[in-house]
């Protein structure tokens, strides 16, 4: 992952609602969800969804994929992955790192 693309990411998932879109998309694993699912899921109208989706495909952090005549979105996990990977790149300086369960690294 370069820069641009973790701002890219970072971007899409710094709005709430699409913040909680992915967080859902995450949570329902490799099956994903519909956009109808989701909206109920969420409480949101399906036109603002539609919008927020989009801009989680773009950013890459989401897959859509038509089965019939549904769509299903699911997270990006590799894309997901990748952004994470690159935020802790060079943690602790370099060296191995353990995250424990207070979310701190112990270097």
């Amino acid at each position: 992952m370069n820069e641009d693309q973790a701002v890219s990411a970072l971007s899409a998932l710094a709005h709430t609602q699409r913040l909680r879109v992915f967080r859902a998309l995450v949570v329902a694993g490799p099956e994903g969800l519909t956009p109808s699912v989701l909206a109920d899921q969420l409480d949101v109208a399906r036109n603002t969804l539609s919008f927020h989706l989009k801009e989680l495909a773009h950013a890459g952090l989401v897959t859509i994929e038509q089965q019939g005549r549904n769509l299903i979105y699911r997270a990006e996990y590799a894309h997901m992955n990748g952004l994470i990977g690159y935020l802790t790149e060079h943690c602790c300086q370099g060296g191995v790192c353990e995250v424990s369960e207070s979310t701190q690294c112990n270097c």
